[in-house]
């Protein structure tokens, strides 16, 4: 690997400096970009699934119960409390959930130069530990993340799971790039892993201007759970319009306005006696698998 590829690929130092994205521009319009780009969306790859398969996925999605925000929260709060589930524990199954259904969607092998390469935003709460954990396993399937994480709380937990990606090479941003066309030229595409559906209120710096940035790429958006920004339970027409939502435990309500290609469920970790409860009514996950795919 050239010392110009190593250094794009470890955009943590690079963008250090105010011309860093400029130098990173640069290099790839003459030709080291490392970014792992997608094929155009007309390409086969990312197709919506034919025949017996589409009639599958669509039946999967027939009756299951969109969360509002309360519900989804009491959810939470009872798998921690009469379950005794631990925060990480849950954090882990679903941050290996949404590595799986990136890979299922979106192949390594599927990004048209030799990096496949990923922008995973990480926000201050369990979405982005959520996101730490998927870039983990990115990682292990072959991809080359790259994590901004600009609000870190001063936890064990959330250190941990930074250590853990810093010890197997992932690079984080110190500074997010200020243009979408940046981020189209090094990434092939990004993780949204800002909000989850605790979320209420104004959308804050840094994470406001990071979203207006996201609204403008052309690469595809992959939002953890809640697209970031979106009202949890009627969306929001103008925000970011990801490519795919994975929803986790269930979907929220949120979710009947997502127009994107790819709906996955993930989180397989939800007791028979709670899906009965909240009459969530669960498609069945094929096999061992991890995630569902609902659209």
């Amino acid at each position: 690997m050239s010392g110009l590829r190593r250094a794009l690929l470890g955009l943590g130092l690079l963008v250090s400096s105010p011309w860093g994205w400029r130098l990173a521009a640069k290099a790839a319009q003459a030709g080291y970009c490392p970014a792992g780009r997608l094929p155009p969306l007309s390409s086969p790859v990312g197709h919506r699934q034919p025949g017996a398969a589409a009639m599958q996925t669509a039946a999967a999605a027939q009756g299951i119960k969109y969360l509002g925000q309360k519900e989804a929260q009491a959810i939470d709060q009872e798998l921690f409390e009469e379950y005794k589930f631990s925060v990480d524990q849950l954090m882990e199954l679903a941050g290996l959930s949404c590595a799986t259904a990136i890979a299922s969607a979106y192949p390594a092998s599927s990004f048209t130069v030799s990096q496949p390469a990923v922008l995973i935003v990480c926000g201050p709460g369990n979405n982005g530990g959520d996101g730490l954990v998927c870039a983990r396993h990115l990682k292990m399937f072959g991809y080359e993340p790259t994590v901004h994480y600009p609000k870190r709380p001063n936890k064990p937990l959330f250190d941990g799971l930074t250590t853990q990606c810093q010890k197997m090479g992932i690079p984080f941003l110190s500074e997010f790039p200020s243009e979408a066309a940046l981020v189209d030229e090094i990434y092939g595409l990004v993780v949204d892993a800002i909000f989850g559906f605790s979320f209420q209120g104004n959308v804050r710096d840094p994470f406001g201007t990071i979203l207006d940035t996201l609204e403008k790429v052309t690469v595809p958006i992959v939002s953890i759970d809640i697209p970031s920004g979106w009202d949890v339970e009627k969306g929001k027409p103008d925000g970011i319009q990801p490519d795919m939502l994975i929803s986790l435990t269930a979907p929220k309500k949120a979710a009947k306005h997502f127009t994107g290609r790819y709906h996955f469920l993930g989180g397989r970790f939800v007791p028979a006696a709670m899906q009965k409860k909240y009459s969530l009514n669960l498609p069945p996950y094929p096999g061992t698998d991890c995630v569902l795919r609902l659209l």
